[in-house]
C-alpha cells in the first residue's frame, strides 16, 4: 500500500487540509483559519499521510504538497502539474474532483488538532477521509495526537507549560467517536445545549491522566496494538519524529 505517516502540516499543504475538511466534516475551517492554525504557538496539528511506494523510500519525511510538486503528470506526457494551487493541493484531491484518482501522488487521509490552553490539550479536529474510515486510521491519529500532547512544552523566559489534561466536545449521536474517546480513557463531564449548527447538544469529554506514568504505558500499548492492525493491512508505518520505517517490507 505505501507508507503511513504523521506529519506537522505547512502553508503548501492549506489547500488539501481545507478539501479533508470539507469531505470529512463538512467545512468546519477555511483556509485561512488554517493558515492561523499553523502560524499559532498554541496550536498543534497532524496530518496522517499516504505516500506510495512509487515516490520512492526518502520522500516520506516531506511535506504531501512539496513531494506533490515534484511529481510530473505520469502518463499524460511531460507537462508538469502545480499540485500546490487551491484547486488539489495533492494530486489525489484534485484528481478525485475529477474521478480520475491519482496513485502515485501522497494522500492526506486525516488531520488531529489541539489547542494548548494552560494545561489543557482541547481537542478541536480529529477527522479522517469518509472512504479510509473505520480501518483504524482515526485510533492512529488520536494515539498520535496524545502523545504530542503528554510531551508537549512551551519554552518562555520563566517557564514550561506541560499539559495535564485533555478536553474535547462530541455530538451524543456520534457513537464510534464517543466509543472511541472512552476507550482512550475520556469521560463524560458536562453537556453544551445546542451547541451544533443544527441544534444538536455537544458531550464535554475529560481525561485528566496526561502527566501520570499509567497513562502513557497504556497509550504505548495502544500504539503496538494500532500499529499493529494497520500493518497487517499493508501500511508500512514511519515514525513521526526520525521519519524512518519501523516495519522491515518483506
Amino acid at each position: 500500500m505505501g507508507y503511513l505517516s504523521c506529519q506537522t502540516p505547512s502553508h503548501a499543504d492549506i489547500a488539501a487540509l481545507v478539501a479533508l475538511d470539507q469531505s470529512a466534516l463538512g467545512g468546519l475551517w477555511s483556509a485561512e483559519a488554517y493558515s492561523r492554525e499553523i502560524d499559532s504557538p498554541n496550536s498543534r496539528l497532524l496530518m496522517l499521510v499516504h505516500t506510495p511506494y512509487a515516490i520512492g523510500e526518502k520522500a516520506a519525511d516531506l511535506s504531501i504538497a512539496s513531494i506533490a510538486n515534484a511529481q510530473t503528470n505520469q502518463g499524460r506526457g511531460s507537462a508538469s502539474v502545480d499540485l500546490s494551487e487551491s484547486t488539489g493541493a495533492i494530486g489525489a484531491a484534485a484528481a478525485d474532483a475529477a474521478g480520475k484518482p491519482e496513485v502515485n501522488v501522497p494522500r492526506l487521509l486525516g488531520l488531529g488538532c489541539y489547542w494548548a490552553i494552560l494545561d489543557e490539550a482541547h481537542i478541536t479536529v480529529l477527522a479522517v477521509d469518509p472512504r479510509y474510515q473505520r480501518r483504524g486510521l482515526g485510533q492512529w491519529l488520536l494515539v498520535n495526537l496524545l502523545f504530542d500532547a503528554c510531551d508537549y512544552r512551551r519554552l518562555e523566559p520563566d517557564d514550561q507549560l506541560v499539559l495535564a489534561r485533555a478536553t474535547l466536545e462530541v455530538r451524543p449521536s456520534n457513537s464510534r467517536a464517543v466509543a472511541l474517546y472512552e476507550s482512550f480513557g475520556f469521560e463524560t463531564l458536562g453537556r453544551r445545549r445546542r451547541y451544533y449548527a443544527d441544534g444538536e447538544d455537544a458531550l464535554i469529554l475529560w481525561q485528566n491522566s496526561l502527566k501520570m506514568s499509567e497513562f502513557r504505558d497504556r497509550l504505548s500499548q495502544r500504539y503496538r496494538a494500532t500499529r499493529h492492525r494497520l500493518e497487517r493491512q499493508g501500511w508500512e508505518i514511519v515514525d513521526q519524529k526520525s521519519q524512518k520505517s519501523t516495519v522491515n517490507r518483506t
